[in-house]
């Protein structure tokens, strides 16, 4: 059975949210009515899944995201909040949640994130995946792209290479792109092949003198 903690100020959605879950075979260990009670319980009770609302007292959803992937148990967090506006995506987003959604997502849609988020996939609305996908085509210069493109890199490897060339290992790589750390894996696997670098250091390298990282 997947456990979850559930991270919101407002006690009736609090109830409500654990009653459905509770109703659909989660069981929900904890309740969190900030942020700073969400990082001490996602500590204290090592949950699959911190279900978490990003506007908080003490300390809010993506303060409380950043410090529970620092922790060594950390468990996957889904922010689930009313608010879908491009800063609060992308602070979530970089803070290492796997999954956004907002608070009129069907419950049957909220357990089927849940249920991935404990297997490291992530899950977005549609409104926030599309948020990302521009922002990611925006900061990615086009010459880049270009480059990347004739190496044979897709998208997706090029963002794990940028990663790697950074020094970020594949447990922060697959936070930061709301992606399985098996799959970054297979990312990298490939992405030594397609430059024809021995091993990670070699492929930052490569990366770095051809301009795309």
């Amino acid at each position: 059975m997947i456990r979850v903690v559930i991270a919101d100020d407002q006690a009736l959605f609090r109830e409500g949210l654990r009653a459905v879950l509770t109703a659909h075979g989660v069981d929900v260990v904890g309740e969190a009515r900030n942020g700073a009670e969400a990082v001490a319980l996602a500590e204290q009770l090592a949950p699959d899944v911190v279900v978490m609302d990003l506007r908080m007292p003490v300390l809010d959803g993506a303060a409380a995201t950043r410090r529970i992937q620092l922790l060594p148990r950390a468990p996957r967090v889904l922010v689930l909040t009313t608010f879908d506006d491009d800063d609060s995506v992308f602070d979530a987003v970089r803070a290492g949640a796997l999954g956004y959604l907002v608070k009129d997502t069907p419950s049957i849609k909220l357990v089927e994130a849940i249920q991935l988020a404990a297997r490291g996939e992530s899950w977005l609305d549609p409104a926030v995946a599309a948020k990302l996908v521009s922002e990611f085509a925006r900061t990615v210069p086009a010459g880049r792209r270009d480059v990347a493109a004739d190496l044979g890199l897709s998208e997706r490897e090029l963002a794990v290479l940028q990663g790697l060339a950074r020094g970020a290992a594949n447990k922060e790589i697959a936070a930061e792109l709301r992606i399985a750390e098996g799959t970054v894996k297979n990312h990298v696997t490939s992405i030594l092949d397609k430059l024809d670098a021995a091993d990670r250091t070699q492929a930052a390298l490569k990366a770095r003198a051809l301009g795309i990282a």
